[in-house]
């Protein structure tokens, strides 16, 4: 059964999407089977794994409406181990097009019900708001990942995005869980960089991955190339930095479902 984990923060430019293409396109590499999600009506994640979100009409808002099941929306990519569900600028409409829908808010998680158990993880790209498409995806996740920049107001709005993961877990998905923080953007030369990241692990403590990803030039140019920083420039250091993450992530999974099996059977 796959681990969904999505990808959130409402605030723009923290590297969110950079995060979720690097991320599942890492994950892949470690040959694990690997669903990309995007939702956002930006379609950055879809374009930045060679795809062209308007040359496409099955896409993840056909799928999120109901009008066809994901499986018809689901594509290959040209990464072994890593298929995509689409976003399309029709996103945009969704919202006002679900506000009057039953179990509008559950419509993500029962359109991947019938496809989760094929993948190791899925990965989901939220849009920069507290939304009902942000909301689905919360409510369809196992956990979330928060990507945070080592900037000035690093932590501004994120009060926000806590007070809606505990309303979304006390109304729609009790199991949801912080998978972690990742500082992005990482300058060492800067003092104000090590500054935010000492802040932010005051805040979050254990939560806050040992992985932090820099400042990199390559990983900048990768999506107008349509690769992954793993395509594009496999030995940068932005490459380095979501290929350890991935590993990390597997690492606390792995380790997480070896106490689950211990309590089970003790």
């Amino acid at each position: 059964m796959g681990k969904i984990i999505a990808i959130a923060n409402q605030k723009g430019g923290v590297g969110k999407t950079t995060t979720a293409v690097n991320l599942a396109a890492s994950l892949a590499a470690a040959e694990r089977e690997t669903l990309l999600i995007d939702i956002d009506p930006q379609s950055n994640a879809t374009s930045g794994v060679g795809f062209d979100s308007r040359a496409l009409d099955r896409t993840a808002y056909e799928v999120i409406f109901g009008s066809i099941a994901a499986d018809d929306a689901i594509q290959k990519t040209s990464m072994p181990y890593l298929s995509l569900l689409p976003s399309h600028i029709n996103m945009v409409g969704l919202e006002v097009e679900l506000v009057s829908e039953p179990e509008r808010e559950k419509r993500l998680r029962n359109a991947l019900a019938p496809v989760k158990k094929r993948y190791e993880y899925v990965i989901i790209d939220c849009p920069p708001s507290l939304s009902l498409i942000t909301l689905n995806a919360l409510t369809a996740a196992d956990s979330v990942l928060i990507p945070v920049q080592c900037e000035y107001y690093a932590l501004e709005g994120l009060g926000q995005l806590l007070n809606t993961i505990t309303m979304v877990k006390k109304s729609f998905n009790p199991s949801l869980d912080i998978e972690g923080v990742l500082m992005t953007m990482f300058d060492s030369r800067l003092r104000l960089s090590n500054q935010i990241v000492d802040e932010v692990k005051k805040y979050f403590g254990e939560k806050v991955f040992s992985i932090i990803v820099s400042r990199n030039v390559r990983l900048s140019e990768a999506p107008s190339f349509g690769k992954p920083i793993l395509l594009y420039d496999a030995v940068s250091s932005g490459s380095k930095n979501y290929m350890d993450l991935a590993n990390e992530i597997l690492r606390n999974n792995a380790r997480s479902h070896a106490s689950q099996r211990s309590a089970a059977s003790a």
